[in-house]
């Protein structure tokens, strides 16, 4: 595993868009210039965000630094794991097949859908009389 500099990838998930940057290290996570824990205060938006460094057996050897806009929690700690997985195998091909299977490196496409014309909203429609 050749981990001479830093690589980066980007990541996107509903409204959020990432860009992470992972290199040798001791395991800090910067995103934003803060700290992973006082960045995403849900144990559940932190877990979604270590996953692709935990199945890869890589904790505490990678340091990442990421910058995340737009979304909300959940959609920014998705973009961050598509990007960190999408690092990791640009990093080490042979980690690959492991993010591969586990679904990682795809995009997840479900976004908000538009509101329609003629409607309330995406599938509400208006209140309907028949008499």
């Amino acid at each position: 595993m050749s981990m001479t500099s830093a690589t980066n990838a980007t990541g996107k998930r509903k409204r959020a868009i990432c860009r992470a940057w992972i290199s040798a290290g001791s395991g800090q996570f910067t995103i934003n210039d803060c700290a992973l824990e006082s960045y995403f205060r849900r144990a559940t938006h932190r877990s979604t965000v270590v996953y692709p460094i935990e199945i890869t057996n890589l904790q505490g050897k990678l340091d990442v630094k990421a910058t995340v806009e737009g979304g909300g929690n959940s959609g920014q700690a998705g973009a961050l794991r598509h990007a960190l997985s999408k690092a990791l195998a640009t990093m080490d091909p042979a980690l690959r097949p492991i993010l591969k299977k586990e679904g990682l490196l795809t995009r997840d496409s479900r976004t908000k859908e538009r509101k329609k014309y003629g409607q309330k909203g995406a599938r509400k429609r208006f209140q309907f009389s028949k008499r």
